[in-house]
Order: C-alpha cells, then sequence, then structure tokens
C-alpha cells in the first residue's frame, strides 16, 4: 500500500541505523528502585516515575526505542497508569520511539477500542505488541491507525519463553501436494506466513512492513531459516541478557546490519544492583543518579557486543 504515511517502522529502522539495535525494556517493578529513592518517593509509582525518567536520559543516545510493559504499571493501580502514561508521553517528546507492551489479541469493535486507547490519547505509543491467536481479524483493525497515522505492531511470532513449545512449535498438516522444501511447518510458521503477506500489502521505503513480528534470541537452531524466510518482517528481539540470549544469538535475527531491535530490561534496569554487589555495597546509598549511569554502561557494553557479534561498522562510538 502506497500512501504519504510515514510510517513508524521506517522511523525505527533509521533510527537503528544510527544508535544501534538496543531496545530498553522498561518493565519497572517498584523493587527495581534503588531502596533509598522509593523510601522517599511520595508512592511506588512516582518512584517508578522518576527511575524511568532518569534511564531515558541516561540512555537516550544509545538506544533505539524503549519497550514498556504495561503490567509493572498496572499492578500499581490508577496511580501506576497515570506513571506509564506520564512514562510514554516523556519519551516521544524528547524524539524517542516507544513499543507498548500490551499483547493485545481480541477481535472486531473491541480490538479497534483497545486500538484507540494505545493509539490515541493518554496511551499513545508508536508501537504496540499483540497476539495472533483468536486469527487475523485481531490484527486487521490496528491497521487503519497504520494507514491514518503510520503505528506499527509488533504480532508474536515464536517467543522467548520456556512454554513457547507448547503451542508454536506444532507440527502443521500439509495440504494435499503442498511442499516447499521444509522438513516441517510449525504453527509459527503459519503466523509468520500471514504476517508476511500482510507486510508485502503495506512495505515502508525500507522494505519491511508497517508490522514486524516478536522473534526470541534464546533458540538459534532456526534463527537463519525465520531471518531469511520472512525478509520482510522487522523483528522484536526479545530473550537477550537475564533469559540467557546472547549477542552472537540475536546477530542471526538481524539483516544486513538492521532489520530488528534487541530488548534488554532486567540487564539494564538492575545494572546498578549488580554493580554494588559486586563492590560489596549493600546498593542502600544508590540513588537514581547512580542507576541511570549504571544503565548507561550496561547499554553501551550491549551496543558495543551486537556491533561486534554483526561484524559491522559500529555507530559513532559513545563515550562511558
Amino acid at each position: 500500500m502506497l500512501n504519504n504515511t510515514a510510517f513508524n517502522m521506517d522511523k525505527l529502522f533509521e533510527s537503528v541505523a544510527v544508535k544501534g539495535h538496543v531496545c530498553v525494556g522498561l518493565d519497572t517493578a517498584a523493587d527495581y528502585v534503588p531502596p533509598g529513592e522509593r523510601r522517599r518517593a511520595a508512592s511506588d509509582a512516582a518512584a517508578v516515575l522518576a527511575f524511568n525518567k532518569a534511564l531515558v536520559e541516561s540512555t537516550f543516545d544509545t538506544a533505539a526505542c524503549y519497550k514498556v510493559q504495561i503490567a509493572c504499571y498496572e499492578e500499581l493501580g490508577l496511580a501506576g497508569l497515570e506513571a506509564y502514561a506520564k512514562t510514554l508521553k516523556y519519551i516521544r517528546e524528547k524524539g524517542g520511539l516507544v513499543i507498548a507492551d500490551i499483547k493485545r489479541g481480541d477481535i472486531a469493535d473491541t480490538a479497534l477500542r483497545y486500538a484507540k486507547a494505545h493509539f490515541d490519547g493518554d496511551f499513545e505509543a508508536d508501537f504496540v505488541t499483540l497476539s495472533p491467536y483468536m486469527g487475523m481479524d485481531s490484527i486487521e483493525p490496528w491497521l487503519s491507525y497504520a494507514d491514518s497515522k503510520g503505528k506499527g505492531a509488533f504480532v508474536l511470532m515464536r517467543t522467548s519463553n520456556k512454554g513457547m513449545r507448547d503451542f508454536e512449535y506444532l507440527e502443521l498438516d500439509r495440504k494435499a501436494g503442498e511442499s516447499d522444501g521444509e522438513e516441517k511447518r510449525r504453527l509459527y510458521h503459519a503466523v509468520g506466513d500471514k504476517l508476511s503477506k500482510l507486510a508485502a500489502a503495506r512495505q515502508g521505503r525500507h522494505g519491511y512492513g508497517v508490522f514486524g513480528a516478536v522473534v526470541g534470541c534464546t533458540e538459534r537452531e532456526e534463527a537463519v531459516e525465520i531471518r531469511n524466510r520472512y525478509s520482510n518482517l522487522f523483528f522484536l528481539i526479545p530473550g537477550y541478557g537475564a533469559q540467557g540470549g546472547a549477542a552472537d544469538d540475536a546477530r542471526l535475527l538481524l539483516r544486513e546490519g538492521n532489520g530488528g531491535v534487541v530488548n534488554a530490561s532486567r540487564s539494564i534496569l538492575k545494572a546498578w544492583a549488580a554493580e554494588t554487589e559486586s563492590s560489596g555495597g549493600g546498593g542502600e546509598m544508590t540513588d537514581n543518579t547512580f542507576a541511570a549511569e549504571a544503565a548507561r554502561r550496561a547499554a553501551v557494553e550491549m551496543r558495543r557486543a551486537l556491533c561486534g557479534a554483526l561484524r559491522d561498522t559500529a555507530p559513532v562510538e559513545l563515550k562511558k
């Protein structure tokens, strides 16, 4: 589909080209905030918001985008949702791109209302995450916002959690006469094939569809096949760091030095705790300034590791 809309997936491609592949996950539980900062704050929601702002400020030039997991804010009630909305607004007002990790998957009018909630108003984000298992009619209602506002989405395809094999790896029967050289066709292939067709109909200027896929980096076996098969899908790649994925795993899902962002949450959010523990401190004296500096060090190191694994020309070197 050709129109004059500036698609956010193109903006994300361009952000990766300048800043690298790091997506900082603001899956900020209240107990990730340094204890002293949490005690001094008026509420846990206020503590989370202040912590998020400090980390965004410190990582902004090394993060291609930010992923904000809504569950961490919902658990704090109305004040938590206000912190969520203010986190999204803070990132977007700075000119950053934000993925709302909401994993919605309903259909028809309900899906349209979810789309309005997360692509307009207080909870407006640049991208969302979606679950496809009610069918493509759970994805299609979101497309009107791609056409009108350039919004994007990442659809769960082959994830990084242990339970992914319960459903995503189920082998599908073939139709009579069907053969494309594969040993097996799995459920995640069915999702990817549908998304690839959708991408071909709504393709941005860099060759990727306006909606992409969530593909974890914790399983190397199929990574090259997935990347080659779905060359027009931009990937959101979880599983790096705390879930066991490494830069050499993630690179298999990238394409020509781009084509995806690699998410890390706990390894960046809790970098301050790891540093204080390794130095023998208890973290009681740690503040948001130190936490933000530690997060930056972790994000810069992740960026360098990914650039090194790609054996590609790294973006402009960042100061430590």
